[in-house]
């Protein structure tokens, strides 16, 4: 079959088609998806951004080598974090990874997962870093990940080439998240949700001595006024 031939082929299976949509209890594998039967499993669920900050600085002025070692590094810690508070990582984007949360304390595990990144880089990862590749600490490059929060109702398609799809997350949760990951704010923000979020999160990673960590502020996220929640703070491992 001719290339254009196909791909007529694929878009009339998959777009010419009624979705299939199913409620879904976990966080499916791409097993669990079909591609050509436009089979989809909806989920109410958090969804968390971790994105590694200046990596414009580390391609420009790095070697691939030192580089490659940085992002695998903070990509690395942070999957680990993740699934540790209870999430599934679902996608890798670049310098960038993303974790699914559901369940009745979703909101808080991922807000736990966030504060523990921000913990880890600055507290495991950049040590490590520093001692293994001098060069990062001489030219100033500073390690760290923005995270951004969000949840609602979405649902996982596949996309791709048959056997190697990937599975690709539809909502506004899954968009807005990845806007509140790309904040870049002066100071040490590095955690970013929405007000949903904020509002579901328990005390343990609301307030520490007292004392509320979040602040809020107004801001347009993706062409959307809302309210975002930012903090500082870290929790230890």
């Amino acid at each position: 079959m001719a290339l254009g031939d196909k791909i007529r082929s694929d878009l009339d299976n998959m777009v010419g088609k009624p979705w299939s949509i199913r409620n879904g209890n976990v966080v499916p594998g791409t097993d669990d998806v079909g591609l050509y039967n436009n089979d989809a499993v909806k989920l109410d669920a958090v969804y968390l951004y971790a994105d590694l900050l200046g990596s414009t600085k580390l391609a420009r002025e790095f070697t691939p080598h030192v580089a490659g070692k940085v992002i695998r590094a903070s990509l690395r810690t942070a999957s680990t974090i993740i699934k540790a508070c209870e999430g599934e990582i679902r996608s890798y984007d670049g310098d960038r990874v993303m974790g699914i949360f559901i369940g009745g304390s979703k909101n808080t595990n991922a807000a736990r997962a966030a504060l523990r990144i921000n913990y880890a880089m600055e507290e495991i990862v950049q040590p490590a870093l520093y001692a293994k590749l001098p060069t990062l600490e001489r030219d100033g490059y500073i390690p760290r990940m923005c995270v951004g929060i969000a949840s609602g109702e979405a649902f996982i398609s596949r996309a791709g080439v048959r056997g190697s799809s990937d599975l690709v997350s539809i909502g506004r949760a899954p968009n807005v998240a990845a806007k509140l990951s790309d904040i870049r704010q002066p100071g040490r923000y590095r955690t970013y949700i929405t007000a949903q979020v904020y509002n579901r999160l328990q005390d343990k990673v609301k307030v520490s001595k007292g004392t509320n960590i979040w602040n809020s502020y107004r801001d347009a996220v993706g062409g959307e006024q809302m309210t975002i929640y930012r903090s500082t703070y870290w929790l230890s491992l």
